[in-house]
């Protein structure tokens, strides 16, 4: 109960400019245009605010074209062929055919087939009827956008939720392998393999996240000065997932040489740790916006160390574990602000090993 309500109080503020937004363009849509039933003017703030992160302009975009081709599809056919089960299926079909052609975008096809359902069954074609709910899906995207503009939620706070729970995922995933090897517990390798695994999921709700914040700061002037923290959290966000990733690879072949009984230097344990230490600072350093300083001096601790004793004597699985480790510091030195070429300079040499690439999730 408790997370539901965490949820539900990170919505909270989407969910207040939904409402407010909503009564606002039946308001502007029926009294100042005078329309008399302006329901695509509502529909159009839930679709472009809703309670999800994602592409608002976009989506009212294709709100309006969606709305433009139902109506110019239903009031074409409707008013020519009738109304009916096949009528309706054929206005139906055609009319999300062709939004599918237009644009692969879900809301345009879906808006378009339900704008189509209207009218060959509650709004039979008038004259202006088309063009009055195309005015109406405008006016609710517009005000949409502006009630965004003026009643702006604050897109760091937004990015940093998401952006913690990706930095605690791979936090917990290496500490994960460090337990395992120094306990050399097969059990608990697959277990964190495991939920690295899952982590994608939250990765790709920190770009949606990300995006979302990006609108709000240059829709919003009042967001405008957050703008260079979001640039920073992009920046970092790319070599982030691509050490969660090669975290997801360490895992497998740790899994395999523990399972294969290869023996493992019991350094491996102190390098991971301190690899998990980097992500927790570069999300506490992230979060209060100032340049992330500590994550990159112990990131460039690990990166000086002598990495060769993990190396030697080992089977397979354990030298593609220790090629893992050196990549993820590289990945977490430049999601510092180090760039790649400082990055692979500061690690010490080490034999060339090759590394498994990884395929999808991991």
């Amino acid at each position: 109960m408790g997370r539901r309500l965490r949820r539900l109080a990170s919505r909270v503020p989407s969910i207040l400019q939904c409402a407010a937004a909503a009564a606002i363009a039946w308001v502007v849509a029926k009294e100042v245009l005078g329309h008399p039933s302006p329901f695509f003017a509502p529909v159009a703030v839930v679709i472009c605010i809703g309670v999800a992160l994602g592409r608002r302009v976009r989506r009212m975009l294709e709100m309006v074209a969606g709305v433009g081709l139902g109506v110019g599809v239903g009031d074409l056919l409707i008013a020519r062929i009738g109304s009916g089960p096949w009528q309706i299926a054929l206005v139906v079909a055609l009319a999300m055919a062709v939004a599918v052609l237009l644009d692969e975008g879900p809301v345009i096809a879906l808006q378009a087939g339900s704008s189509a359902v209207l009218v060959a069954t509650l709004l039979p074609p008038s004259g202006s009827g088309g063009t009055a709910r195309m005015i109406d899906a405008f006016v609710g995207g517009f005000i949409a956008i502006a009630v965004v503009a003026l009643l702006p939620s604050d897109p760091v706070a937004l990015v940093h939720r998401h952006g913690r729970v990706v930095l605690d995922e791979l936090a917990e995933a290496l500490e994960g392998a460090a337990e395992a090897i120094a306990a050399r517990d097969v059990p608990l390798a697959a277990d964190s393999l495991d939920k690295a695994r899952g982590s994608q999921a939250a990765v790709e709700r920190l770009r949606d996240a990300l995006q979302t914040g990006r609108e709000i700061a240059v829709l919003s002037p009042l967001r405008w000065h957050t703008r260079s923290r979001l640039a920073r959290y992009q920046a970092a966000s790319i070599h982030i997932d691509r050490a969660l990733r090669n975290t997801r690879v360490l895992l497998r072949r740790t899994l395999a040489a523990l399972r294969d009984g290869e023996p493992m230097h019991p350094d491996f344990t102190g390098v991971l740790h301190g690899l998990a230490e980097v992500a927790r600072l570069l999300r506490d350093e992230l979060a209060s916006g100032v340049e992330p300083t500590q994550a990159r001096q112990v990131a460039l601790a690990l990166a000086h160390g002598d990495h060769t004793a993990l190396v030697d004597d080992t089977g397979f699985s354990s030298s593609v574990v220790a090629a893992q480790v050196r990549s993820i510091i590289v990945d977490l030195l430049v999601a510092t602000g180090v760039t790649r070429e400082t990055a692979l300079t500061s690690l010490t040499p080490a034999a060339p090993i090759e590394q498994e690439e990884e395929a999808g999730q991991g």
